[in-house]
């Protein structure tokens, strides 16, 4: 009988998959699809030196940001470092070393670590700092830049409904950089907010194939935070 993939929390589905210097992928976009249990439980941890590979670093006093103010990651592989006044402050001070990638060029590394694609050329970032060091070849007349894949030890993504097989149902916004990064890690750690029995989910509708998928747990107490809130006036009953 085959052993089961689920565990009862974060913390047991981490458990004999961390090291110090390891390298790990971490879905979401801003706050959105955030493994918020197993992030929490990477904390409680307490590995360090940790290379992580996701869009951003998370926002204050969320996310990724608390292993970032913990002391535990040594650089990161993003995207998008804006709006992250700890991230500034520590990258400037020589505390924190970055890997900024364009954001397309960072899930197409992503998604050529899943399929076993060693590189691949583009067109952005050419004549920019982001091209630095790398190799370039000229297509059709056109110079394109190298990129390498992207591969990690441990991935962790967040998904809406998931199986014991580890069949995943991404929703919406949180559907972003979760389905490329369970494809490439070593290990792949899935939590769902609803665990159901195989079966119970529409194979058309499967978004990560349980193959993929090592562990998973249903997650708790999600609390789903956004970086920024804006409003506008309602329009009033005459409509002005």
């Amino acid at each position: 009988m085959a052993e089961s993939k689920v565990y009862s929390d974060a913390a047991s589905a981490l458990k004999g998959l961390t090291f110090d210097g390891m390298v790990v992928m971490s879905g979401g976009f801003g706050l959105s699809g955030n493994p918020e249990n197993l992030i929490t439980a990477l904390k409680e941890d307490g590995v360090r030196n940790i290379t992580v590979i996701a869009n951003n670093c998370g926002a204050d006093g969320l996310g990724l940001w608390v292993l970032l103010n913990n002391g535990q990651i040594k650089k990161m592989i993003s995207s998008y470092v804006g709006e992250n006044k700890l991230f500034e402050d520590l990258y400037l001070t020589g505390k924190l070393e970055l890997e900024l990638n364009p954001q397309g060029t960072l899930a197409e590394r992503i998604r050529a670590g899943g399929a076993g694609i060693p590189a691949f050329y583009t067109r952005t970032g050419v004549g920019t700092v982001v091209a630095e060091g790398k190799p370039t070849e000229v297509f059709e007349g056109l110079t394109y830049v190298r990129e390498s894949w992207l591969r990690a030890d441990l991935a962790m993504v967040k998904a809406w409904k998931g199986d014991t097989e580890g069949n995943l149902v991404y929703r919406k916004t949180a559907r972003n950089f979760n389905p490329m990064m369970a494809t490439a890690g070593k290990v792949t750690i899935a939590e769902v907010e609803e665990l159901v029995e195989p079966g119970q989910l529409d194979p058309d509708k499967i978004h990560t194939p349980g193959i993929f998928v090592q562990r998973i747990l249903q997650g708790r107490d999600y609390k789903k935070p956004i970086e920024r809130v804006t409003t506008r006036p309602r329009a009033t009953a005459g409509g002005a």
